[in-house]
């Protein structure tokens, strides 16, 4: 099959094989939002931190739940404290925190903080103490089944969650360890996969085995459907936002739409996504209270990425630095595709890079200020660093 490659074809190279893997199916991996730390969630119902700096296994967080931990998600926005959400199959969601030592730390001191973090961990070396460090905070029950996907929003207030019950859950923080359901979304006619909130905004998206993506917002006090986006033919396995930064540049043409949105999808597609803006109508009496328009928003697919994928395509990550975007999925590719005046095409692509073992993620993260790599994760348990 041929595609459009990039006029600038570069190399994916293995940087490093995080230390101390897990023994058994690793599901994702989430980057610090901050610090060059990593934290990884897999079928032994335990999540570990990883540094990107050293490659070595800094912390493990385990017994909260009784089954396999499928997704996790760092809160964002946080000064001394670091917070992970963790989803289960045993239906459950996880808060953990874990206080830093130095709470006088600045916003600016924080964000490359990694020594911090592992002289709270005594030498970096996981013990038997590391279970200590992270405090089981708080369950977050009310899912029937597995819990396939965690997301919190931009300001951290809000947290999603999705699960094979066919629902989708958004929990509001109200104070420390207190969090309340605020709505419980049933539209999906399948297990959903993932939900991603908006870079900027409260719009959540979330992506299921109906093949739909639906988009969400809140309108007075309840949280409804505000989209449909129909398009893939098959399970739609993930969604990601651009990030507010690559919307920025110059080759991103959403002509002030806001951020994009690329969904992957079983049936061997990367789609890309863009909000139609609504035209302007007359101006509205400050004191009215009815609305002259719908909640509802359009939003049209305008490309599809070179296909490059044989098998499903499970995870893709779009760069808030570059603007590229990686993919991977059952056919053990890594495959990452650059735009130039919105036109998608291929600038790397590396073949077997788990061995035979499908990648379960891909995700950008920085390494340091100025280096951003590419970490996967795979079935074979192992988490892989990339550069490009």
């Amino acid at each position: 099959m041929t595609y459009p490659s990039s006029t600038d074809p570069r190399q994916i190279t293995l940087l490093s094989t995080l230390a101390e893997p897990s023994l058994s199916r690793t599901w994702l991996t989430a980057p610090h939002p901050t610090q060059p730390l990593v934290a990884t969630c897999s079928s032994d119902k335990c999540v570990r931190i990883y540094s990107l700096k050293t490659s070595s296994h800094l912390s493990t967080i385990n017994g909260g739940h009784k089954r396999s931990i499928r997704t996790c998600a760092w809160k964002p926005n946080l000064k001394g404290e670091n917070v992970i959400a963790t989803g289960s199959f045993d239906a459950t969601v996880g808060i953990w925190r874990r206080w830093d030592n130095d709470m006088s730390l600045r916003r600016s001191d924080i964000k490359m903080s990694e020594d911090d973090f592992t002289e709270a961990n005594g030498n970096g070396n996981a013990d038997e103490d590391d279970d200590d460090e992270w405090r089981f905070a708080i369950v977050l029950e009310g899912h029937e089944s597995e819990v396939k996907s965690v997301s919190w929003s931009a300001g951290g207030n809000l947290l999603a969650t999705c699960s094979r019950d066919k629902s989708v859950w958004i929990w509001e923080e109200m104070g420390d360890d207190d969090y309340e359901t605020v709505a419980v979304l049933q539209e999906h006619e399948g297990d959903v996969k993932c939900v991603s909130w908006h870079p900027e905004e409260e719009l959540l998206a979330s992506a299921s085995y109906d093949d739909d993506i639906r988009l969400w917002r809140e309108d007075v006090d309840d949280w409804g459907c505000i989209s449909i986006l129909r398009g893939h033919t098959s399970t739609v396995w993930a969604v990601e936002w651009e990030g507010v930064k690559s919307a920025d540049l110059e080759t991103s043409p959403s002509e002030g739409a806001g951020a994009r949105l690329a969904s992957c999808s079983d049936d061997q597609t990367i789609r890309l996504w863009r909000k139609v803006p609504k035209e302007k109508g007359p101006p509205q009496s400050k004191l009215s209270i009815i609305k002259s328009s719908s909640n509802e928003e359009e939003w049209v697919e305008y490309t599809q990425l070179p296909q490059v994928h044989v098998r499903s395509i499970y995870s893709i990550g779009w760069s808030r630095k570059t603007g590229h975007i990686v993919s991977s999925g059952g056919d053990g590719k890594i495959v990452v595709y650059s735009e130039d005046k919105g036109s998608w095409s291929v600038l790397a692509q590396f073949e077997g890079a788990h061995g035979v073992s499908e990648i379960n993620h891909v995700c950008w993260a920085q390494r340091n200020a100025d280096q951003e790599v590419i970490v996967s994760t795979g079935e074979d348990g192992s988490v892989k660093v990339w550069t490009i």
